[in-house]
C-alpha cells in the first residue's frame, strides 16, 4: 500500500504566527479568549506550557489577554482595556483583512455580505467589524432569498471553498446594480483545497486530519468525498485499519490547524497497516 501525503498540508502562516504569539507569552499569566485554533490537541500542549484558556473577559483579573487567530470584534479590545488587562493580537492577518474589508465597505454605505458559517467565531467577529449590519450567508438558497439593495459589499469566511464562493456571489450578482466583491479566501485555503482534490483523485482512501470543529478542514473532507472514500479524523487513534483494507493507495491531508506531530502519526501507522 503506498501513502501519499498532499503537497500543502497542515499549519497555515497564520496558525503558526498566531501559535509562536501565544509560546512567547507562556508565563502563567496569559489566556487566550477562546481556543486560539479550532484543534484540542495543541490547545492542551499550549496549556501544559502556561497559556490557559477562557471563554469570556470577566474570568481575567489580571494578566495577559490573547486574542485567538480567529479575531474577535473591536468592543473585545475596547472591555479588555477597561479592566486593566494586557492584549496581545494573535488574529491571522487574513481575517484581519476581511474583518476590515467589512468595515470599509459598510463605511461606504454598503449593505454587506458575508460568506461563511453562521455560527463560526471567525464570521461572528467580521460581523461584529461591520457595524453588526452585516448579512451572513451560508447557503446558496440564502443568497437566492437575499432582498435587493442599492450598494452591495460582499466578503467571505478564510476557509469558504473557491467554488461555494463562485456559487454564492453568482446569486448575489442580480441583488444590486453597485456591487462591490472582495474575496477574501486566504492563499493557504485556495492551496489545500487544490492539492486535496487533486491527490484524492488519484488514490482509494483519503484521511483528513484536523479538528472536528475546524471549518478548513471540514471543507477539505467534503471535498475529498467527491473522488473517493473519505475519513475525517483527529488523531491516529482514530484511524481503523479495516477502512484501508484493499486499498492500495492512501492520500493524506490535512487542516491548516493540525500540528505536524499529530501528521506525523497517522502517517507512520498507515505504513504500519
Amino acid at each position: 500500500m503506498e501513502v501519499i501525503l498532499s503537497e500543502c498540508l497542515g499549519f497555515c502562516y497564520g496558525v503558526k504566527r498566531a501559535i509562536k504569539i501565544a509560546e512567547e507569552h507562556a508565563d502563567g499569566k496569559s489566556c487566550t479568549l477562546g481556543p486560539i485554533i479550532h484543534n484540542p490537541q495543541m490547545v492542551e500542549r499550549l496549556k501544559s506550557k502556561g497559556v490557559g484558556t477562557v471563554e469570556d473577559l470577566t474570568a481575567m483579573e489580571e494578566g495577559t489577554i490573547i486574542i485567538r487567530s480567529h479575531g474577535v470584534g473591536p468592543q473585545v479590545y475596547e472591555e479588555a482595556k477597561a479592566r486593566g488587562l494586557k492584549v496581545v493580537d494573535a488574529t491571522c492577518p487574513h481575517v484581519k483583512k476581511a474583518q476590515l474589508s467589512a468595515k470599509d465597505l459598510a463605511k461606504d454605505g454598503r449593505k454587506v455580505v458575508i460568506i461563511g458559517e453562521k455560527n463560526h467565531p471567525e464570521v461572528k467577529s467580521i460581523f461584529e467589524w461591520s457595524g453588526k449590519r452585516a448579512i451572513i450567508v451560508e447557503t446558496e438558497e440564502d443568497a437566492k432569498n437575499f432582498a435587493p439593495c442599492p450598494k452591495l459589499g460582499i466578503v467571505s469566511q478564510t476557509t469558504v471553498s473557491g467554488e461555494n464562493f463562485v456559487k454564492t456571489v453568482a446569486h448575489l450578482l442580480g441583488k444590486s446594480h453597485d456591487i462591490r466583491i472582495l474575496r477574501t479566501i486566504c492563499t493557504a485555503t485556495d492551496q489545500r483545497q487544490k492539492a486535496a482534490l487533486e491527490l484524492a483523485a488519484k488514490v482509494d482512501v483519503m484521511l483528513v486530519i484536523g479538528g472536528r470543529i475546524s471549518a478548513n478542514t471540514t471543507r477539505l473532507a467534503q471535498i475529498c468525498e467527491k473522488k473517493c472514500r473519505t475519513y475525517h479524523i483527529e488523531t491516529a487513534q482514530e484511524l481503523s485499519p479495516e477502512w484501508l483494507e484493499n486499498a492500495k493507495k492512501v492520500g493524506i491531508t490535512a487542516g491548516a490547524s493540525t500540528p505536524d506531530w499529530i501528521i506525523g502519526e497517522v502517517y507512520k501507522k498507515c505504513q504500519r497497516i
